[in-house]
Order: C-alpha cells, then sequence, then structure tokens
C-alpha cells in the first residue's frame, strides 16, 4: 500500500462525515467525496507537509462543497453578489438561524436593507458607502443607525443587555412533583433544546439546570449556560455555548469536585439540533474534540445517524407503548418517542406535558423520561439506570442500591431511578 492509500484509507470517513454534514443530496455527496479524491490524488505529489494530510483533505473537500453551492445558486438564478454563507451553511441538516437574518432583511425598506448589506456583508467602511452612493457621511451614519433599530425591533431572538439577571436560582431540594396520564392524544411539539444539557442554542439564550437525587432530593450540582456568539467548526456554522458546572460530585462524570467550565459549539436547524464540538480542561490542559474526531467525539456528544443530532420536530412515532411502568417495543436499539400525554404538577403549578423517552441514546443502558411542554421546554427530566448498568464500576445492583427509588420494565428489563432534574424555565 502506498504511503497516500495508507492515509487516504485513514481520513476517508473524516472525509466523508464532513462532506455529508455540508450537502443534502446523497448522490451529490457521493459525486463530491469521489472528486475529492482525484484531486487529491493527483496533487499528492506535491503535498509536502504530510503530517496535516487531513486538514489538507477537508480543506479540498470544502472549496468543492462552496461550489456546489455556488453552481445551484447559479441554476437558481440567484446573483452570486447576494450569495451570502447563508447559502453556503444549508446542509443535510436544515437551514441554520442565517435564514432569519434574511427573512429579517426582506420587512425593511430598500434604503435599510442596502446600507446593512454594504455594512456587514460587504464590510465596507463607512467612507466607502458615502462614496458607493453619493451621499454624505453624516447621511451614511444616520442611516445605519436607523437601519440597525428597525433590524433590532425586527429580529425575533433578542439581545441580553448589560447588567441583565441571566440565572434565577435554583431549589436546593426539588420539590415535590405529580404526574398524572391524560386520555387526551398527544401533542406534536418544536423541541429545540441540546439532547442531555436542555440548553436552546441560540445567540441570547440561557437557561440553568440542576440535578436532584433521589430518594433525598437534594441538588446534587447546577450548570449555568450561555449562549455568547456565533461560531464555525470545520466550515460548518453553529453557535458556542459556555456551561460552568458547579458542586459535581461525581468526578467520573464532570471532571471536578467543585466546578468545571466546558465550551460548547452547536447547531440548531430547522430540523434537527446537534453538537459540532466540545472543550474543557483537564488536568490543566484544555482538551478540544469535534464531529471529526471519530469516537472521541461521537462516543460522548453525538446523536443519531453520522451524528445529525436530536430531531426537532416531534410526534409519536408508535415506536414504544407504555402501560404504566411498563414499556414494550423497539428497544433493541437505540430510540426517542413519545408515549403519551400527561399532567405535571410541580412547585404548586400544572403543565400539559408529553413524554419522550430515550431508550439508550444518552448512554448504553440508560433510559431517560423528558416532559414537554408545547413550547418544546423541559418540564422535568428523569433518568432510569438498567439494573445491571456500570456494575464493574459499583459492583452491586441498583435495586439493591436505591431499593425504594421507582422502577421501569422495559421489554422485561429492569431500570431503576436514579436523578432528576428541573431547569429555571419553570422556577
Amino acid at each position: 500500500m502506498s504511503e497516500f492509500e495508507k492515509l487516504l484509507q485513514e481520513n476517508i470517513v473524516p472525509l466523508q462525515r464532513y462532506v455529508n454534514f455540508k450537502v443534502n443530496n446523497k448522490h451529490d455527496a457521493e459525486d463530491i467525496i469521489q472528486e475529492v479524491c482525484l484531486i487529491a490524488t493527483v496533487k499528492f505529489d506535491s503535498w509536502k507537509n504530510t503530517a496535516s494530510f487531513k486538514a489538507w483533505l477537508i480543506g479540498i473537500a470544502n472549496h468543492k462543497c462552496n461550489d456546489y453551492y455556488r453552481q445551484k445558486a447559479k441554476d437558481m438564478n440567484i446573483s452570486l453578489d447576494a450569495l451570502s454563507e447563508s447559502a453556503l451553511s444549508t446542509g443535510r441538516l436544515g437551514i441554520i438561524e442565517q435564514s432569519v437574518v434574511r427573512d429579517t432583511l426582506d420587512v425593511l425598506g430598500d434604503k435599510e436593507r442596502q446600507i446593512l448589506y454594504l455594512y456587514f456583508f460587504k464590510n465596507l467602511p463607512q467612507e466607502d458607502i458615502s462614496k458607493q452612493l453619493s451621499i454624505p457621511l453624516g447621511t451614511v451614519k444616520s442611516r445605519l443607525h436607523y437601519a440597525k433599530e428597525k433590524f433590532k425591533q425586527h429580529y425575533p431572538f433578542k439581545e441580553i443587555s448589560k447588567g441583565e439577571t441571566i440565572m434565577k436560582r435554583l431549589p436546593e431540594y426539588l420539590p415535590e412533583y405529580k404526574i398524572e396520564r391524560s386520555e387526551l392524544d398527544p401533542f406534536a411539539v418544536k423541541w429545540e433544546e441540546l439532547q442531555g444539557w436542555l440548553m436552546i442554542p441560540r445567540v441570547g439564550e440561557n437557561i440553568t439546570w440542576g440535578l436532584f437525587d433521589m430518594p433525598s432530593r437534594k441538588r446534587t450540582e447546577y450548570t449555568e449556560m450561555k449562549a455568547i456568539g456565533k461560531a464555525e467548526i470545520h466550515g460548518i456554522e453553529g453557535v458556542e455555548i459556555s456551561a460552568i458546572q458547579y458542586d459535581a460530585e461525581d468526578y467520573y462524570r464532570t471532571g471536578s469536585v467543585d466546578k468545571m467550565e466546558r465550551i460548547f459549539v452547536a447547531q440548531l436547524t430547522d430540523t434537527h439540533c446537534r453538537y459540532l464540538a466540545e472543550s474543557h480542561i483537564e488536568n490543566g490542559v484544555r482538551k478540544l474534540y469535534t464531529f471529526l474526531d471519530g469516537d472521541d467525539f461521537i462516543n460522548n456528544w453525538g446523536f443519531g445517524e453520522d451524528n445529525c443530532g436530536n430531531e426537532v420536530n416531534l410526534s409519536a412515532k408508535s415506536l414504544l407503548i407504555r402501560n404504566t411502568n411498563i414499556i414494550t417495543g423497539h428497544t433493541d436499539k437505540e430510540v426517542v418517542d413519545i408515549v403519551g400525554r400527561y399532567t405535571v404538577t410541580i412547585g404548586g403549578k400544572s403543565y400539559d406535558t408529553i413524554c419522550v423517552m430515550d431508550i439508550q441514546c444518552f448512554n448504553d443502558g440508560v433510559v431517560s423520561e423528558q416532559y414537554l411542554d408545547k413550547n418544546g421546554r423541559t418540564i422535568l427530566w428523569r433518568r432510569f439506570n438498567k439494573n445491571d448498568w456500570a456494575y464493574n464500576r459499583y459492583e452491586t445492583l441498583w435495586t439493591e442500591m436505591l431499593p425504594e427509588n421507582e422502577t421501569l420494565i422495559i421489554n422485561g428489563e429492569t431500570y431503576v431511578h436514579w436523578y432528576d432534574c428541573i431547569t429555571d424555565y419553570i422556577v
């Protein structure tokens, strides 16, 4: 096997993953992958730095994906001058928030739209805009200020102002709650939260959520999260999120005994929500993992086929059937499904919810119940462990460790309630 063949074999999966993330049509994606491999074959002899082969290969793929979208824009008679990054960010998982920017611009007047386009999209200085439009510099300044204000009025996602209180205080003990099955049919919902972290990856969003041990109901840790700006990973646009965990007692799960900061990059589209990267400090070293890092990333942060993420548009699929605490259905593989409609009463408030069950997507041998309201926000999240989950570590069954806790029977297997989670959305 030649050196090139060996390098290509080692990096073909990241290449496929990258192109499939960027391109909607599978056949087109396969054509691009073949074209990238052909270009790499022809140009490899002139490429001296084999240590950066992966980055070089992805760079070729990025150019070919951009060419693909430019050609599609040309075929649709879209001016290349008007082709913004939003067109290049539309991939197999839908349309990202850039389209919302475009929608907001569309409701503005021609003058406001024009000056915002020149200033933000073309990055022209105000002096150059003055010359191009043949208007005084003072007019440019006043028109730009007015256009910004109009844009803020129509833009649906509001920024957090300085000095605004971001986080609400979570209780030290989880309030008593009651879950009652409703006779009504479950409703469909738009669920935009990141799986497992309950945060919507949209600039300006923030949330605090806490874990509560059962049966003591005592809060064991809490996490403050804030979406702090746009970010791009390997040419894929997302949102950067700061997540600070406090009072974490489980070193195995958090890497810290009191405080730990993670940085996520995540992407929300009209069909899916997924992680693109995760970073934290471990033993004084900054660790950074992205969706191209194989099992190191996918096993911890990947969800769905090729890390497509969790579905945003949820409706009952009848994959799981629930009767009280007995669940049957397609549990031989990872599955997420709505299993009914429930009224959750917690802290003196009642919520109309659907129960979304996650079978082993979060982790092998782990099941969760997530009660979502009609806004797609989590009211209550509950975790259950298979009776022998992590037996090598704990050396005992969960029915023995937590004999008083609630259990679920899923296709004949016993799962034991471990802990719950609520967010400041209900505080």
